[in-house]
């Protein structure tokens, strides 16, 4: 793995360094993308040995998002806005690339996202109608609960349905990669478990925390059926078929104890089948860069031009890895996303902030690629008056 740097703001892209962003069509040939430098992980790090396997974009996508409907603040939020269902081929495209993003592409582009992702969070808060408790998007302890469900769904993914366990270096690596990861969103980095079994007591400590509400019931059943609600680019054909090996594919890495409050039966034996059915399609497209990158253009566009330089092996114009506080001082809002989230709801308290999104909304998509250059970022930023930092 690349060394981080931990330099100066004179290690930015200079003018002499063509960094200008390129256009893209969702999905068309050419979606490729120059990345000035490495991001934080680089070629060789655990953390893209494991989410360039492409159950990480499926089974581990799904686990974690149905998952994460059990935390009863985090699906209020989910629920008001309606976009799950509403939208959900472009949610989980959006999803999708945030999370590509933050692992391949480069530092100043995750960056800038993060940002984008404080501005299009904030505006989702209110009072949960099942429990009374006031919910927001950007809340630390939710965005804590996203990132480790989805880190940990990843790598377990990884070792059901690919090659098997990392050794123990390995993994101590990758739990570090996430701490640097959490850097991206509002939470409390003394609360970043770093090892498997402080992951492990984390998900324990939260069982007791999580319920399932009618509509947590209801968008993970929908959310299952992604080849049919989600993965509408594909051929017809491959949706009908691959609708219930998929659902069942997810419903095999959940724990037993789970699935009741999800309202989800399966046997052991339909699990078994399961693995047994994916591990080899899914080993066989883990050699095919080409037949990786056609379905990822199919089912998750917007992620497609981070995704590409890390299954082709393409280099970026410079191998520099950074660390997250360099890159904030160097390209982002000053402020980190816990910083932001404090004066946002400072804002809100006088009546100045953003206004909750309304339930089904049709407003118009903060798109993510405008954090690759400077000038589409700070307008996507200050559109609307919003301002941070």
């Amino acid at each position: 793995m690349a060394c981080p740097i931990s330099g100066h703001e004179n290690d930015a892209p200079t003018a002499a360094q063509d960094t200008t962003p390129r256009r893209f069509r969702r999905g068309g040939k050419g979606d490729t993308l120059v990345r000035a430098d490495e991001g934080f992980f680089g070629p060789g790090s655990v953390a893209w040995k494991v989410w360039t396997y492409p159950a990480s974009a499926l089974q581990g996508f799904f686990r974690a998002v149905t998952i994460e409907h059990l935390d009863p603040d985090l699906v209020a939020a989910v629920d008001a806005s309606g976009q799950v269902i509403k939208r959900m081929p472009v949610r989980y495209d959006r999803t999708m690339e945030y999370f590509a993003a933050v692992t391949f592409a480069d530092a100043q582009t995750v960056t800038r996202m993060s940002d984008i992702l404080m501005k299009v969070h904030d505006r989702s808060y209110g009072v949960n109608p099942v429990t009374g408790n006031d919910y927001e998007a950007n809340k630390p302890s939710s965005q804590l609960w996203i990132l480790v469900t989805a880190w940990h769904s990843i790598l377990y993914v990884y070792e059901k349905f690919g090659p098997g366990t990392l050794s123990r270096d390995e993994e101590n690596e990758y739990w570090a990669q996430m701490k640097i990861a959490a850097q991206f969103q509002p939470i409390d980095l003394d609360d970043v478990p770093s090892t498997r079994g402080e992951v492990q007591a984390y998900l324990d400590s939260w069982r007791e925390k999580l319920s399932a509400s009618e509509a947590a019931v209801y968008n993970i059943s929908e959310i299952l059926d992604a080849f049919e609600n989600a993965f509408v680019d594909l051929p017809k054909p491959l949706r009908m078929i691959g609708r219930p090996l998929f659902r069942r594919s997810v419903i095999a890495t959940y724990p037993h104890w789970m699935r009741g409050m999800m309202g989800l039966k399966q046997s052991k034996a339909m699990d078994a089948a399961m693995f047994a059915l994916w591990k080899p399609i899914l080993t066989a497209f883990s050699k095919s860069p080409g037949a990786v990158m056609w379905v990822v253009g199919r089912i998750c566009p917007r992620a497609e031009r981070y995704i590409d330089p890390a299954i082709r092996g393409i280099p970026a114009e410079t191998p520099k890895v950074y660390t997250p506080e360099v890159a904030r001082r160097m390209f982002g809002v000053p402020q980190t996303p816990r910083e932001q989230r404090e004066e946002l709801l400072r804002l809100r308290a006088e009546g100045k902030g953003q206004k909750a999104y309304d339930h089904n909304h049709q407003d118009t998509i903060l798109e993510f690629k405008n954090a690759e250059s400077e000038d589409t970022a700070k307008e996507t930023l200050e559109a609307d008056g919003y301002k941070v930092g």
